[in-house]
């Protein structure tokens, strides 16, 4: 079994490329979480649901978020009738959002309700919540603290950011079957996903680290020289200190990494990693890197 640690679109693409070597059962996702959003009194978790749609089948591989095809009736009527909702939801994929914020309310846990919701869509891949505990990435810009996805959707990460700010201040724990597939693995693949608001919260939970010590862990940059592929990750790693690039990328993940991959095209090289193509423009950029990276594995 892979199990891979997956945020944004970066990790998705992977996958999305090891899914023609391997069967659906033989691969875990663990999913970032710290992203979640109550809207329109429905359960949003984005990340989970571009994992969940990638295996149903139904992702909009155009925009790696939503159902392809979706329409968009319900949210053109909120618009018309005042309500701010900054995030566009298709009608379809609103529907994973009330179904999964009924099953909240009626005292269900975010694993459980995930994989009622992945039966559903016939999802035969394990895909897991990072925690059980409600996680939120906020950024605090002009004095305030927004929600991420105010600061990415609404204002299009166009604000300056002072800091990122993890709520609450208490890492939570990661689930027992988190840990139990980052255990049972024949590797983790830590995913091209933004450093600060897609992996790390998964990193933060108690028990991730502790686990992955004892695991073969594959990471991959998702920066290409001082850029990243998609997304703000470059913002967000200097709001940390950090620079945008693999080098600083690799320090987060040092602890625990076994084989580190950058990108052929890297302006950073250094001792230790290893260059690969990461560039997934396309099914077959994504099939040829997972295929490099599951002779890592093997071998």
């Amino acid at each position: 079994m892979i199990t891979f640690l997956s945020g944004g679109t970066g990790t998705p693409k992977l996958i999305r490329g090891m899914r023609r070597f391997l069967d659906d059962e033989e691969i875990s996702v663990v999913v970032n979480t710290a992203e979640d959003i109550w809207t329109g009194g429905s359960h949003l978790s984005p990340d989970i649901d571009t994992v969940m749609y990638l295996f149903s089948g139904d992702l909009n591989t155009d925009t790696w978020w939503g159902i392809k095809g979706d329409t968009f009736v319900t949210h053109e009527q909120l618009i018309r009738l005042g309500v701010d909702e900054f995030i566009a939801l298709g009608d379809r994929d609103r529907a994973t959002n009330i179904a999964r914020g009924e099953l909240l309310r009626n005292g269900a846990t975010l694993t459980e309700a995930t994989m009622t919701l992945s039966k559903a869509l016939g999802v035969k891949a394990c895909v897991l919540p990072m925690t059980d505990t409600v996680v939120t990435t906020h950024i605090r810009t002009g004095g305030r603290l927004i929600h991420f996805q105010e600061y990415w959707v609404k204002h299009r990460g166009t604000l300056p950011i002072e800091e990122v700010v993890r709520e609450p201040a208490v890492p939570p724990v990661a689930t027992p079957e988190v840990k139990k597939a980052l255990m049972d693995s024949d590797a983790v693949i830590i995913g091209p996903s933004n450093p600060i608001t897609s992996i790390l919260p998964i990193l933060e939970c108690k028990g991730v680290p502790e686990a992955l010590e004892g695991a073969r862990v594959i990471a991959i940059s998702p920066f290409i020289g001082d850029m990243p592929v998609s997304g703000p990750a470059a913002q967000l790693m200097r709001a940390r200190g950090m620079e945008p690039n693999t080098v600083d990328t690799f320090r987060l993940y040092e602890k625990f990494t076994d084989i580190f991959i950058q990108d052929i095209r890297d302006t950073h090289p250094f001792d230790g990693s290893l260059a690969l193509d990461t560039l997934m423009t396309g099914p077959d950029q994504s099939t040829a890197l997972a295929e490099n990276i599951l002779r890592l594995v093997r071998h």
